[in-house]
Order: structure tokens, then sequence, then C-alpha cells
């Protein structure tokens, strides 16, 4: 009777369930080796693994610390409600990219010494601004909006929700 248990045993530990790695360290090496795979190889695909996953939440990070200056505004949308009811929410985002314009003075041309014209920075409108007026339909924009606008160093404004 002890030769069956130990076989049930045996055969259990073989039997892999999904999402259970049974293996360890060792036998992963072993089968590393067998297949052809050398240690170094296996090492530098993790490490080059880590390197990519550690190389995104900087860049995240440098942009939010690129911002040179940001201020909080609440736009007031009730001209969009003069227009017909299907051009409302369109007017809506005319009326904040004209007020962030207005405000954090952007797209003002800058003329140089050569006489030649540059443009500022551009607007750019986030996608959660973008959702939110756009949240009710074309017909019932919001009556105001609170948001954050953010200038960086090469005078782009991009607006977010407050």
């Amino acid at each position: 009777m002890e030769e069956k248990t130990e076989e049930t045993t045996e055969a259990e530990e073989e039997e892999e369930l999904p999402g259970k790695e049974t293996e360890t360290l060792e036998e992963t090496e072993v089968v590393k080796e067998e297949e052809g795979i050398d240690e170094e190889e296996a090492e530098e695909e993790t490490l080059e693994e880590e390197e990519i996953e550690e190389e995104a939440p900087p860049r995240r990070k440098e942009e939010e610390e690129e911002f040179v200056e940001e201020r909080i505004y609440t736009i007031p949308l009730r001209r969009a409600w003069i227009m017909p009811p299907k051009k409302r929410t369109p007017k809506a985002i005319r009326i904040i990219k004209a007020f962030v314009q207005r405000h954090m003075k952007v797209g003002e041309v800058a003329i140089e010494r050569e006489g030649e014209e540059e443009e500022g920075g551009r607007i750019i409108i986030s996608n959660e601004v973008n959702e939110k007026i756009w949240s009710r339909g074309i017909e019932k924009p919001p009556r105001k909006l609170r948001i954050r606008a953010a200038k960086d160093e090469e005078g782009n404004v991009t607006i977010f929700l407050a």
C-alpha cells in the first residue's frame, strides 16, 4: 500500500494546474539548459524588461515637472447657450480655447529682430475635459467648467479638469 501512495503523490506533483507555477528555480535552469538558452542571455532579457518598465514612470513625471505655470479657472459657458441647440457644444469648445488663450497669453505673435514671425504655443484639451463637455451631448453643454491650465516651457497650454 505504501507504493501506491507514493505513486499518487508523484502523479499529483506532475500535474500542473493552470495559473500555478510548480517549477523551482533549479528546474527552470535545467529546462533552459536543455533548450539551449544560456543563463547570460536569460539574465539580459530580464534586465532589458526591467529597464523598459523603469523608463515609463519617469517620463510621466518629467511631463508633469515641465510645467512652468499652472492656474485654475472657472470658465463661464453661458454664451454657448445662445447658439442653436445643435451648435452649443462646439461653441463651448471654442469659448474654452479663447478663454485660455486670453488668460494664459498663448498664440500671440512674437516678432523677432529679423522680421520673422513665430507663433507661441498651442492649446491642448485633455480627454477628460473633452468628455466632460460632451457628456450630455451636443445640445446641453455644462453652464460652467472648472479647469486647470498648465503651460510648459515651449508655450503649449494643456487643459485638465480641476
